[in-house]
């Protein structure tokens, strides 16, 4: 257990000594050290995991002071939610905070005694958890020590609080290594809230009036959450008298009615905590925080903690009423977002709704909660978590370079900025490109539906798998395209540790890609077997190999086209532009001898997709749709 217990305390602890260090230098060195030992710690939990024969591992707390100091710790974070509110005259969000966390108290003080159960558990899915946010996690934090610097010689407006913002990070990354290893409900809801206050403080570190307006939006949407959480603990644990996670699950399974209405809110919760329709504004809102956040918390791993709880119940949920709400509401946010995202030129507004989109068909996988889906799920999870992850850091370092994020200024950014354009390049790659594992996983949720005869969510899968494709192939369109730069470089501003950074996630979304097969029979095929007791092989593994050696020849795509980039380009072709080109293919002389430039741009359907009018709409729509579906659960249970 000691090192379960290292790897939730250790951030814990690093985190005040990241505020308290004021110099920059020795902050950062200190911060490459810790994210290093945290890695290690992952790497030490996985030896003793395997030296127990890859069996579940599970701990018990025997002393109520654990529970004790879970509870004053979950009362001081109500405290500092109510004051953040009433500071800025939010005063209603506080009720969302101090609601749930009295109904913890009192069911803790007043409710039955719980049986007895481990409250923390080691197994298949949380190790790939710690994994994602032990390796993805702390690369992220090595490339914000060098990004924060350059961020803020970029911005020098917004007041320099770095020792705040890697205390944050570091918080952020212990209550994660909790809320996986937790099999207490408690301590899960109490982590589910330290995540939710990370995320506010995180968002609105600018202090700017769109910063703080956007963090209150993701704060009282996952503390709405938070409320369904708690309602759905205390509703378990009073009606069959235990708050661990696993009961639940194995109550779920059987149909037990004191566990059908608790599945049901708890997976609520989860729709709030991975942005998924109605709860999306808040991720879309977030893209204001630095570059690091929006890698670490709004797409690598925090949007996973809901999709992590979606996984753990989906053996609960497959075939009823809360299966295919979950399963509707994940296939249209998917079809939506991807829809959406077709709008959008911004580079870090493309990865959001990208990474709303894919969390909704990992959504749809949990919902449908057959073997294959969930099979494909994990893959899902695994390539978005280190392929976005990839993508936002290096949009984040083009832009530092640039001095945009705009896809309408990476025009031949492979001839200008080779290293960032192949990483970018490969994230592309690995979210929408055949045979890589996200397609693959594509496939597997689509013929998982078939099987069903799901009709809405094959429509929903296809459809959204076709528009995710037409976005990502204009992106990948501006990156490679020659013109009159070609040869002209850029000069690079990336720093080492944030290339270290780039260069580690490129690595590992090529070894996910080429080690897809080892990976699906030594560790996904026994992921789903443990959790559904047993496990039909969904793609074989001659078919497996066969798409790595594709998957191999693609990616000599990139490189050569970073070869040829090396060269200085001296056979650009002049283009006609109905008029005389002076020779540069950026302008032309017209008839009456003036001088007419041109612009070579995606058409982006802004006139066709109106965003705001359609998140609107879809947020209502689903809105209603839930609240139908969790009264027919409700209704199902009491008649």
């Amino acid at each position: 257990m000691g090192v379960t217990v290292f790897l939730i305390l250790f951030p814990l602890l690093v985190a005040p000594v990241m505020y308290l260090v004021k110099n920059n230098l020795l902050r950062g060195r200190i911060a490459y050290v810790a994210a290093g030992i945290e890695m290690a710690a992952v790497f030490v939990l996985i030896g003793q995991w395997a030296r127990n024969g890859f069996k579940p591992m599970e701990f018990f707390v025997r002393t109520r002071g654990a529970d004790h100091f879970i509870l004053d710790a979950e009362i001081l974070l109500m405290i500092f939610v109510t004051f953040m509110c009433f500071k800025y005259r939010k005063y209603w969000i506080s009720l969302l905070s101090i609601v749930p966390t009295l109904l913890i108290m009192w069911f803790e003080f007043f409710g039955p005694e719980s049986v007895e159960y481990a409250h923390i558990r080691v197994d298949y899915l949380s190790v790939l958890m710690c994994l994602i946010i032990g390796i993805v996690g702390g690369f992220i934090i090595v490339y914000a020590v060098g990004y924060m610097h350059g961020y803020h010689h970029h911005h020098v407006n917004i007041e320099d609080r770095r020792p705040y913002f890697f205390m944050i990070l570091f918080l952020f990354i212990g209550a994660m290594f909790g809320f996986v290893l937790s099999a207490s409900l408690l301590w899960i809801d109490f982590f589910w809230e330290i995540t939710s206050v990370c995320s506010f403080l995180l968002i609105s570190y600018t202090k700017e009036e769109i910063a703080i307006h956007n963090a209150f939006r993701a704060l009282w949407l996952n503390l709405l959450g938070g409320v369904a959480l708690a309602v759905g603990i205390v509703g378990f644990g009073l009606t069959y008298g235990s708050t661990s996670l696993y009961d639940l699950i194995e109550q779920g399974v059987a149909g037990n009615p004191a566990a059908v209405i608790p599945v049901a809110l708890i997976a609520f919760a989860a729709l709030t905590k991975a942005a998924q329709f109605p709860f999306s504004s808040w991720l879309l809102g977030a893209m204001v925080a630095p570059t690091p956040s929006s890698a670490l918390l709004h797409s690598a791993t925090m949007v996973k903690a809901g999709i992590y709880i979606l996984f753990r119940l989906a053996p609960a949920m497959e075939g009823n009423l809360t299966g295919n709400m979950i399963a509707f509401i994940g296939g249209f946010t998917f079809f939506v977002a991807s829809i959406l995202a077709i709008s959008q030129h911004d580079g870090k507004g493309v990865l959001a709704l990208s990474t709303i989109s894919n969390l909704g068909l990992m959504t749809a996988c949990a919902g449908v909660g057959r073997q294959e889906t969930i099979w494909a799920g994990i893959f899902l999870m695994m390539f978005h978590s280190v392929s976005k992850s990839l993508l936002f850091q290096d949009v984040g370092a083009t832009e530092n370079t640039i001095g945009s994020r705009d896809i309408e200024n990476m025009h031949g950014l492979l001839y200008r900025l080779p290293m960032l354009a192949s990483f970018m390049i490969i994230g592309i790659a690995g979210m929408f490109l055949a045979p890589f594992g996200m397609l693959i996983a594509k496939w597997s949720a689509l013929k998982a539906s078939i099987d069903e005869n799901n009709m809405l969510l094959i429509l929903f899968i296809a459809f959204g798998s076709a528009t995710t494709g037409f976005y990502w192939s204009k992106w990948l369109g501006k990156l490679i395209a020659r013109s009159h730069e070609t040869g002209l470089r850029a000069h690079d501003k990336t720093k080492r540790n944030e290339q270290i950074s780039l260069c580690v996630h490129a690595v590992l979304m090529v070894g996910l890609c080429v080690l897809l097969p080892f990976i699906s029979i030594r560790f996904v095929d026994p992921l789903v077997a443990e959790m559904f007791g047993s496990y039909e092989q969904v793609l074989s593994q001659g078919l497996l190999i066969t798409m790595v050696a594709i998957i191999a020849l693609i990616f000599l795509i990139p490189i050569g086209a970073y070869l040829i980039s090396n060269r200085q380009a001296t056979n650009v072709k002049l283009s006609y532009m109905s008029g005389a080109n002076v020779g540069n293919n950026s302008e032309f002389v017209d008839s009456f001898g003036g001088n007419k430039k041109l612009w070579l741009s995606n058409y982006y359907f802004a006139d066709i997709i109106h965003f705001d009018e359609t998140m609107r709409y879809c947020t209502v729509g689903s809105a209603a749709v839930i609240v139908v579906m969790l009264l027919l659960v409700i209704g199902g249970v009491l008649r």
